[in-house]
């Protein structure tokens, strides 16, 4: 089927050109499809984009890649090698916790080190965590059997006999906090597990224990980098994009989507150009996007009131920081942890604030690839932040400067070594990507329905339109929207043939 040729071309529309988008894109022209992809922003990617300060650079997101061999596989399936497109590195040792009495917790694949440290604290901890790896192990390979490669028309496909037997036994009623403090007794051990929920924009006391599957990817699978930036992963499947004919429209939005009889028939793009379309995929906030594209007469089953139930997940506030020098302390990631991580979740959740003693994440890639910022160290520094609300309002030069104090106060002082900096809010990442209130990853996965039943692949009332990104099935995070991608262009591909 790979590479084949369908006798009437059809004509595809991708709406977006992050990961998603840029891998049905890639797939379905690989199967002879006519794809036209339209982009609002220059760059291609999505989130996962260059900023530049001076001679520093810094990517936006993500900065932490796991599953490499998903982005891999996209270049696979069309016969040609990965490594020709993007190198990725794996890290040794790539997160360091840092914890609100000064010590620190390095996190890597070394078992026998991982246990050294755990005992260090806690004894019985080291004994367990060769069985919290083993049920971390299920969990991912149960997700892995009969959640990621699925793709959903409608919410009977997710009551499968097979695919509810599978979900019965990843714990989906059980929170992520409780599950960790079945193996682990000390606070610190639970808080750095606890915050694979942020991966997801989640808080680990509402989230389902099904997300330490994350945790498998990162203490077995490993922590990896991108040679030259993680972008270049975005900037390799452009590349695999434009060999294999995708006409890619940049700086070009999509105003509007034509309807007739159940089927988009045309795209309207700002500039009044128009294009008829066999079919559309669109790679966008599925809650911010489609609203926006399509008259909510022709959507039934997703008014406008629907949207408006769905929690998003948690927004950003993150500062790029240029320093004029390597501080010693830092690595690759580091966490520096709240004295109250969970009353931040509550400000974040329930009182919609922004945390008063958040916790706060660093990226410093300059440590692993010094030619991304020769001068010192390029930091990008993250703390979570609530999905806008007329509630959450800060002001942003003092909570910036709140944020170095606290890290002042942990050892590091980075104030005196600033070069260049820059802000970016909840409200720029909402205007530049069109994120719903200024999420980052679609609908929280606080309550187990917003977990589990998310939003489609294929609309249900426009049987020509198809939805790949964060905020459909299997989720949020890079491999996962990858994944949305690969599973939505083999389902219109197998679709196709068997007509």
């Amino acid at each position: 089927m790979e590479g084949a040729s369908i006798y009437v071309k059809k004509k595809v529309g991708i709406i977006g050109a992050g990961l998603g988008g840029l891998t049905s894109a890639i797939l379905l022209a690989n199967a002879g499809f006519d794809v036209h992809l339209y982009e609002k922003n220059t760059h291609l990617g999505g989130k996962m984009m260059r900023y530049q300060l001076g001679d520093t650079h810094f990517d936006f997101g993500p900065n932490t890649i796991t599953m490499p061999y998903v982005f891999q596989q996209v270049i696979k399936q069309t016969r040609a090698n990965p490594d020709d497109y993007f190198q990725i590195i794996k890290l040794d040792v790539h997160t360091r916790n840092v914890f609100s009495d000064g010590s620190t917790f390095d996190m890597s694949t070394n078992i026998d080190e991982m246990k050294s440290q755990l005992a260090q604290k806690d004894p019985q901890a080291a004994e367990t965590f060769s069985v919290y790896l083993q049920e971390i192990t299920r969990l991912y390979q149960l997700s892995e059997a009969h959640f990621f490669p699925k793709t959903f028309s409608n919410w009977k496909d997710y009551f499968s006999p097979k695919l509810a037997s599978a979900l019965r036994k990843v714990r989906p009623l059980e929170s992520l906090d409780h599950f960790h403090r079945r193996f682990f007794k000390h606070e610190h051990h639970v808080q750095m597990l606890n915050r694979y929920a942020t991966y997801i924009g989640s808080s680990p006391f509402m989230a389902p224990a099904t997300f330490a599957m994350i945790a498998y990817l990162e203490l077995i699978e490993g922590v990896y980098y991108v040679k030259g930036g993680n972008p270049t992963i975005a900037e390799g499947l452009t590349k695999r994009a434009i060999e294999l004919g995708v006409k890619i429209h940049r700086g070009m939005e999509v105003k509007k989507l034509h309807v007739q009889k159940q089927s988009i028939k045309r795209i309207e793009c700002e500039n009044g150009e128009q294009k008829d379309v066999d079919l559309i995929v669109m790679n966008g906030d599925l809650l911010q996007v489609f609203p926006e594209l399509v008259d909510e007469r022709f959507r039934p089953s997703f008014r406008n009131a629907k949207i408006s139930r769905f929690e998003p997940s948690t927004s950003a506030f993150v500062i790029l920081a240029s320093l004029n020098k390597h501080m010693k302390q830092l690595i690759h990631h580091q966490v520096y942890f709240s004295e109250a991580y969970k009353e931040e979740f509550e400000a974040l959740f329930k009182e919609k604030q922004y945390a008063k003693d958040p916790t706060i994440y660093i990226c410093n890639s300059s440590y692993t690839d010094p030619s991304v910022s020769p001068q010192g160290d390029n930091l990008f520094i993250l703390v979570n932040a609530p999905a806008l609300t007329p509630e959450s309002v800060i002001d942003e030069e003092a909570y910036k400067q709140l944020i170095y104090q606290k890290l002042a106060e942990k050892g590091l002082d980075i104030r005196p070594s600033i070069i260049a900096e820059k802000i970016i809010r909840p409200k720029d990442i909402s205007k530049q990507f069109y994120a719903y209130r200024g999420s980052l990853y679609g609908p929280s996965s606080n309550k187990a329905r917003d977990a589990f039943l998310r939003p489609t692949n294929q609309a249900k009332d426009l049987h020509n339109l198809y939805f790949v990104g964060g905020s459909t099935h299997p989720g949020g995070g890079s491999p996962m929207v990858t994944l949305s991608g690969i599973n939505v262009a083999n389902l219109i591909i197998n679709a196709s043939f068997t007509k």
